[in-house]
């Protein structure tokens, strides 16, 4: 550390006369032991609903430390903070425990300044529904983080020690961040009068700028109005943005260290170092899982996706989710959208009319027929080329021109009302479904809608690392018309306007899993679907009214998912499952390994 930065770490004198006062030992950071008399409580251990914080500070010798964070619960994560001597603990349990690769940063109140505005679109405030929970564990879940105890939050959700705050949407009063503080006074009698911050996340379907950093502040503001000096947190040494906007608030880096057991949770950062080729989200999801279980990975060509995996005699090459499994006839199959449908209509399932554009005629009266179409090239993935709800001849005449860029045959199909229904199927098994909605903005009653989109494109980019952007092309501009308005038109305040027909990914949609809610029937339709196409792995679309009831169609089948779309659910896990089942670990055989470790044990 510099000794610029060393001098921005120190307190105030007046943090350090404070600390003087109430009789601890001063240093840089202040993290030594509490002296007797301080009234810290010794050996603190916080129960947070998802793990333990230790604080490794209040306890006596460096070996109670080491033996409490060995004790860690299954399924949770303990946190031992504040660690003086981290070389000493971790040689007491070397294959346990490691040292986590994370900054200590603090913001002393006393320099803290609010915000000169205040966000607008959403509020802050503690959790108080059951329903809240449950989305707080969603988004938690979505970012690989640990989720909380619902039980425990519940009860302990006006407790003094523990705060969860979330964002509230302002007009759906959905849950769109969240962020969990501990008060140290409460917790253990903290002599210096400190608390500190975790488990921040923000929904990244969110349209609002600035939640992350509101609940922050909040929380901040929250421990100021206490009386507390300082606000402390713990932030991976790679997470930059993250690092970015708490120096922007205030906070500096303190020399404190942080350890924890190695688990399944943290054994990336313990692993060794990741492989150096860069792969996008659907490889990376895969890769990560594989080498969770002892699979080699070797990397073939990362730009596209590329890579093999390899355990004892097998070996598999994959490009994201499509590997060698898949046979080029059920991948043909899944390139030709009207081999996909006449597949699944042979096979008793619903399907949309669709004919192929031909004469202009011929054309017109399939429009006629219908009073709406969707126009789409008979090949091409990601939504490339495709038109939605088509209603009057120029319109048709000029989509067709637009997908026969990306294929000579041109189909068209009826339009069907609904939402677009993606259900992942791996091994003839139903995995996770997900609606995908268009691209939407909402109006600020000054900005122009090209402006809105420009905003929403990046924030969509920075939430899937830049797989998901709004195009501004004739068929953005077509969608916007066909809603009375043009690109410079300035929405109402709260307004809602969909800008894309077509719900993929790549195109600026979102996605929000329904795993649990569809209805039977769509989950039998997906896997009729994949067997007739005779696929191991496919992303089934369909189109659908309610996911809780059984109507649908079937639109198409992708031979090359985006498991990385799909978390929480156990899309990589699923996936590597069927590549190598050896790898699989059931509970009865978890059970069976402790019996014979311990054959007196439950």
């Amino acid at each position: 550390m510099s000794s610029s930065r060393q001098s921005r770490s120190t307190p105030p004198a007046s943090h350090r006369l404070e600390k003087m006062a109430v009789g601890t030992v001063v240093g840089q950071g202040n993290l030594s032991r509490p002296e007797r008399g301080t009234g810290a409580r010794p050996n603190a251990v916080l129960d947070c609903g998802w793990g333990r914080l230790v604080f490794a500070h209040t306890f006596a010798d460096n070996k109670a430390v080491a033996e409490t964070l060995s004790r860690e619960r299954e399924g949770h994560r303990d946190i031992g903070f504040y660690v003086r001597e981290p070389h000493v603990v971790l040689s007491f349990a070397p294959l346990e425990l490691f040292l986590d690769p994370s900054h200590t940063y603090r913001l002393w109140m006393s320099e803290y300044r609010p915000a000169r505005r205040r966000s607008k679109g959403f509020y802050i405030r503690p959790v108080s529904t059951r329903e809240e929970i449950e989305s707080i564990n969603r988004i938690y879940a979505h970012h690989g983080m640990m989720t909380v105890d619902p039980t425990f939050l519940w009860n302990n959700r006006r407790s003094r020690k523990l705060c969860y705050l979330v964002a509230i949407d302002e007009n759906t009063e959905d849950v769109l961040g969240v962020v969990m503080g501990a008060d140290h006074r409460y917790a253990f009698d903290d002599p210096e009068n400190g608390s500190s911050l975790w488990s921040l996340a923000v929904d990244p379907q969110a349209r609002h700028p600035g939640i992350g950093e509101a609940l922050v502040r909040r929380l901040a503001e929250r421990y100021k109005a206490r009386g507390r000096t300082f606000l402390d947190l713990s932030v991976m040494h790679n997470n930059v943005e993250a690092q970015a906007l708490y120096e922007k608030l205030g906070f500096r880096r303190i020399p404190a260290f942080t350890v924890k057991k190695r688990n399944m949770i943290n054994e990336r950062l313990y692993t060794g170092p990741e492989i150096e080729e860069t792969f996008n989200p659907y490889a990376q999801i895969i890769i990560d899982e594989a080498r969770r279980r002892g699979v080699a990975v070797e990397p073939i060509d990362p730009a596209e996706g590329y890579f093999r995996l390899s355990l004892g005699g097998r070996a598999v090459i994959c490009r994201e989710a499509l590997t060698e499994l898949t046979t080029a006839i059920a991948m043909s199959r899944c390139d030709n959208k009207a081999v996909t449908r006449r597949l699944c209509a042979e096979a008793g399932l619903r399907v949309p009319a669709q004919t192929v554009a031909g004469q202009s005629e011929s054309n017109i009266r399939f429009l006629e027929n219908y009073g709406s179409v969707v126009v789409k090239p008979a090949r091409g993935e990601q939504g490339m080329g495709i038109s939605v709800d088509i209603r009057s001849p120029d319109d048709l005449e000029a989509a067709i021109e637009t997908a026969k860029a990306f294929s000579d045959k041109v189909l068209l199909e009826q339009y069907c009302e609904g939402d677009d229904l993606r259900i992942i199927v791996i091994g003839r098994e139903m995995v996770a479904a997900a609606i995908r909605k268009p691209a939407t903005i909402f109006g600020n009653g000054n900005d122009p809608i090209r402006t809105l989109i420009e905003r929403q494109s990046r924030r969509r980019a920075k939430a899937t690392s830049g797989e998901s952007t709004v195009p501004m092309d004739q068929e953005t501009e077509r969608c916007i018309e066909l809603a009375g308005y043009s690109m410079e038109s300035v929405l109402a305040d709260g307004k809602e306007l969909r800008v894309r027909k077509t719900a993929n990914l790549h195109t600026g949609g979102t996605i929000h899993d329904v795993t649990d809610r569809i209805h039977p029937t769509l989950a039998e339709a997906a896997l009729r679907a994949a067997e007739a196409i005779d696929i191991p792995v496919v992303g089934m679309d369909l189109m659908v009214p309610d996911v809780e009831k059984d109507d649908y169609v079937i639109i198409e089948a992708n031979e090359r998912p985006g498991l990385a779309n799909h978390e929480p659910q156990p899309t990589a896990q699923k996936f590597v499952d069927l590549l190598f089942p050896q790898t699989v670990v059931r509970p009865a055989d978890i059970a069976a390994r402790r019996q014979e470790r311990d054959p007196y044990s439950p």
